[in-house]
């Protein structure tokens, strides 16, 4: 993907405040990187390098994958994790996985087998503790699959306990504010790609026009067919959202489809975590 149609690459900062946040955690960093789209059309190779690279830097406590590796085929996967081997993390690198991911019924096992090769930790529906038993890292099973279930993997939980969710769709925050979720990560999104100043995804605004128009007239024309149910939520985007006492977080990814990003640059996010 060149660089005149995703736009630089952005580095995204903040301050994320987590109740109950032990002393020892305080200031801890997080990276978050998500839909990477490694299938040769949707990423750079400088892209990807430079997230790398600004990722590396920060020196972070832990890196956080949030889904769609790959487009369709899983076979690129395996020249992405010869790129991702060089990031590095004090407690570890840990991985969910997206609705592209499980495109296919072996798609799953080969894209997991990949990141886990390289020392990333793929969590489907999972419990992990890289950074200690007193804030839980919960990666759930994409919302597209059958496995989607997050009473299962939340309700082993103390709610007094706080934690982070990974969850590639932000669509699953209605679902999960159910759940105490300190802090939610998500991506799929792309932040819209295409942006209005002040307005939001042009998406939002296509939806309205196409609402005005007969169902008749709809149905004979093949381009407004199309199916824009990315997401039910477009209001969560991009950026950090205060869903009740839950936090979501929306990354809006490296990869970008054609036509192309605009006012919506490609995403790595720097989370510094600090007690409320």
């Amino acid at each position: 993907m060149h660089s005149l149609l995703s736009g630089p690459l952005s580095t995204q900062r903040l301050t994320v405040k987590i109740a109950g946040l032990p002393t020892s955690l305080q200031g801890k960093k997080l990276v978050q990187m998500s839909d990477f789209h490694y299938d040769g059309l949707r990423l750079s190779e400088e892209m990807l390098e430079n997230a790398i690279a600004v990722s590396n830097q920060v020196k972070p406590d832990l890196v956080l994958l949030t889904g769609d590796y790959i487009t369709t085929s899983p076979t690129p996967i395996h020249q992405l994790v010869l790129r991702l081997k060089h990031l590095h993390s004090r407690a570890g690198i840990y991985a969910i996985l997206g609705n592209h991911d499980i495109y296919y019924t072996h798609s799953k096992a080969e894209v997991t087998a990949a990141l886990n090769n390289i020392g990333v930790n793929v969590l489907w529906n999972e419990i992990a503790y890289p950074l200690g038993k007193e804030l839980p890292l919960i990666g759930l099973a994409d919302r597209y699959s059958k496995e989607f279930n997050p009473a299962s993997v939340m309700n082993q939980l103390d709610p007094a306990i706080p934690r982070i969710v990974l969850s590639h769709n932000p669509d699953t925050a209605e679902i999960l504010q159910a759940w105490r979720v300190d802090l939610q990560l998500s991506g799929h999104t792309h932040g819209g790609q295409i942006v209005i100043p002040g307005i939001g995804p042009v998406v939002v605004v296509y939806k309205k026009i196409m609402r005005k128009i007969p169902l008749k007239i709809r149905r004979r024309i093949p381009f407004l067919r199309r199916n824009f149910s990315v997401v039910h939520h477009w209001e969560w985007a991009q950026g950090l959202h205060q869903l009740g006492k839950n936090q979501l977080y929306v990354n809006r990814g490296l990869g970008t489809y054609l036509p192309g990003r605009l006012f919506c640059r490609p995403e790595i996010t720097i989370i510094t975590l600090q007690s409320e």
